[in-house]
């Protein structure tokens, strides 16, 4: 996100605050699987869940760690400009296999040149003490590390319906086991889930703002191919959010955190040839845009309503 505003405290506006310049992400797709994928929990993953993973398909077409960060190094430094890099292993479970393996994947990225940190996408009913300490390894290396546990609601009848395999006591578990590590922990949630209204949403947002966590992502729910949702959506079982509505849910989510929570994101990011509903979804800086103007007409921002 550009830092063109003071309306909320983005990721770029952070790693800017902890370098002194630039950073920028880059995807990283270790070939990773999930519990709720691979018989563990389930087989068919969360009924949004692109089958495919939500990173690049990398691992998929044989490209290593280190093939991948040197792509998005030479892409993100035209771009950008920037010098330094993050690591962020995206697709599916990262945490989800032996630990010797996953030292390996994330040794392998540290040693690229440039990358500065790493970011770790899971679940959190996936980590335990091992593997939380192999990560407060990288911390005492002067290492930035986030964890971004999905969570997705803290309704726990929300997260049955949507087959997520766990509860909001998992998370609050995972908190627990990570906090004082020095690890920074980010929470993943989407807005527009079958049966959640705006005042669920914003319950949400009063509950983890209330956790003192670092960060978090919000996603729009939208419709992939090949997904149960997708049927749920053909049968005319689900509805997807409205733009304008999805607007005032961010802009509602943000009021409610704490001001100094780090906002990864603001809205979903699909592949247009995946994308079933709603299309509006493809025009994510022109959302973002709407987020910011309704901030600025309601003469609000992130944490204006903290603790309310």
């Amino acid at each position: 996100m550009r830092q063109n505003h003071d309306r909320f405290y983005d990721l770029n506006a952070f790693l800017r605050g902890h370098f002194g310049e630039r950073v920028q992400k880059i995807s990283v797709d270790a070939g990773m699987t999930c519990p709720n994928r691979d018989g563990l929990l389930g087989v068919g993953g969360c009924v949004y869940c692109n089958p495919k993973g939500s990173g690049t398909g990398a691992a998929r077409e044989g490209r290593s760690v280190t093939e991948q960060i040197l792509e998005g190094k030479r892409n993100m430094g035209r771009r950008y400009k920037a010098r330094k890099f993050m690591a962020y292993f995206q697709s599916y479970t990262n945490t989800y296999a032996p630990l010797d393996r996953l030292k390996a994947l994330w040794d392998e990225a540290l040693a690229v040149e440039g990358v500065v940190g790493l970011s770790i996408g899971t679940r959190p009913d996936c980590v335990n003490e091992a593997i939380l300490d192999l990560l407060q390894s990288y911390v005492q290396r002067g290492v930035l590390v986030w964890i971004e546990y999905g969570l997705q609601s803290v309704h726990d009848e929300t997260l049955k319906r949507i087959g997520r395999g766990h509860d909001f006591a998992a998370f609050e578990r995972a908190v627990a086991l990570t906090r004082g590590r020095g690890i920074f922990i980010c929470a993943h949630v989407i807005l527009g889930l079958p049966g959640e209204d705006l005042e669920k949403m914003r319950e949400t947002a009063r509950r983890l703002g209330a956790m003192g966590i670092d960060g978090v992502k919000i996603h729009l729910l939208y419709v992939v191919r090949g997904t149960p949702l997708e049927e749920f959506y053909r049968r005319g079982e689900y509805q997807c959010m409205e733009e304008a509505l999805y607007v005032r849910a961010v802009c509602d989510f943000l009021e409610l955190l704490p001001p100094r929570m780090v906002i990864q994101r603001l809205t979903g990011d699909p592949h247009e040839e995946e994308l079933v509903a709603p299309l509006w979804a493809m025009e994510k800086e022109e959302t973002r845009k709407r987020i910011l103007a309704l901030l600025e007409e309601r003469d609000t921002r992130q944490g204006s309503r903290f603790g309310v």
